[in-house]
């Protein structure tokens, strides 16, 4: 096991209930009106935090300003401090406020306007919130851009200004938080659809491509700038993360993980390609265990994040127990990993013995499982 294991919590995985076609109040106890992101926090460190491995280390992800404002910062800042925690990730939500496009809109005012978000988003986590980021820089929180906000349902030659309109306004958030103090690691979240039918921005290739483009245009230095990829979003559209991993690494710009899921890759939970964002959270499968290795092998430190949903029929308990399993679920993967004689494995692909590649593979699946089940117990 790695001597520090970053992992954070989403506080939007604590609802009552999604609602529309399944139930919006199956668990009440955490109704918006009365579950605060202080008691989220206080949950995680009373009933999470203990049943996790030693080496874990928990930081919590939140969105400005619904999840974390102006207002409520102070007390969540002190409760994060109180309880061992941090800031692992805020990113601005924009998609609660503008379904036009957000900073890429062709509508001057609304692209003003969310540009103000993210300008305040960036200001609050350097100014209330920064007691509650990690000594360590290098595991300094994460500016999350997910593209919600920012997508279209006309095809159209105005695409290409969305575009434009997209890398002047994150070109000039870029120079704003480097003025802050540059510590924050600035990361696109890619997915292809959801809010809108296309999105800008809905592959880690396209995020990739995109901060290279900043830095061409603008000079926007690439240095803590990237991608956080989201497993599951790769899935909708039957990408395959593993490889999304290695492009990431490939050009430095893995710097935050959803390490979630689709399903569809463990033959036991339905999901995958053309399916909705179901938001399963980590299982313990050979894809997880093959990106766990190249973190490894890599020297990722940074924030593993767990953007899931209880299931519609979970109550609070059962809900609880789904995060502990999926944090416990990266863990198992990461110590067969670190088990995988990945000499041998070379060995025998060089030598198209690609049975005995399968079996190497699967008998570290079988050690991912056995680890789940001693950690967990």
């Amino acid at each position: 096991m790695a001597e520090k294991s970053l992992h954070s919590i989403c506080r939007w995985t604590f609802n009552a209930g999604k609602g529309g076609f399944v139930p919006a109040d199956i668990r009440p106890e955490w109704a918006a009106d009365k579950f605060t992101t202080v008691d989220m926090i206080k949950l995680v460190k009373d009933k999470i935090a203990p049943r996790l491995p030693d080496n874990v280390e928990l930081g919590i992800e939140m969105h400005y300003d619904t999840e974390v404002s102006d207002s409520t910062a102070g007390e969540i800042a002190d409760a994060l401090v109180d309880s061992g925690l941090y800031l692992a990730m805020i990113t601005p939500g924009a998609h609660s406020h503008y379904a036009y496009g957000g900073i890429a809109s062709l509508d001057p005012d609304e692209r003003k306007s969310a540009e103000e978000l993210g300008v305040r988003t960036v200001c609050l986590a350097y100014t209330t919130l920064r007691k509650a980021w990690h000594k360590e820089p290098d595991k300094a929180p994460s500016l999350v851009i997910w593209n919600g906000s920012f997508g279209y349902d006309l095809a159209s030659v105005a695409v290409k200004q969305m575009y434009q309109n997209l890398k002047r306004s994150i070109a000039d958030l870029c120079m704003y938080e480097h003025e802050k103090g540059g510590a924050l690691c600035i990361v696109f979240e890619p997915k292809p659809n959801e809010g809108h039918p296309a999105m800008l921005i809905p592959t880690v290739a396209s995020a990739i491509v995109f901060w290279r483009k900043l830095e061409e245009e603008f000079g926007i230095s690439r240095d803590k700038k990237g991608v956080n990829k989201e497993f599951g979003h790769s899935e909708m559209i039957g990408l395959d993360h593993v490889y999304d991993s290695v492009e990431e690494l490939d050009n430095n710009m893995m710097l935050h993980m959803h390490i979630n899921s689709q399903g569809y890759n463990d033959g036991i939970i339905l999901g995958g390609p053309g399916k909705y964002d179901i938001d399963h959270g980590c299982r313990v499968n050979g894809m997880n265990i093959a990106i766990a290795g190249l973190i490894a092998d890599a020297g990722f430190v940074r924030w593993k994040g767990h953007d899931m949903q209880p299931r519609a029929y979970d109550n609070a308990e059962q809900a609880i127990d789904r995060v502990v399993r999926s944090i416990i679920s990266w863990e198992a993967c990461a110590a067969a990993a670190a088990e995988l004689n990945t000499d041998e494995l070379l060995k025998h692909l060089q030598q198209r013995e690609t049975a005995g590649a399968e079996d190497m593979v699967r008998a570290a699946l079988v050690s991912a499982q056995k680890y789940f089940d001693r950690m967990y117990k």
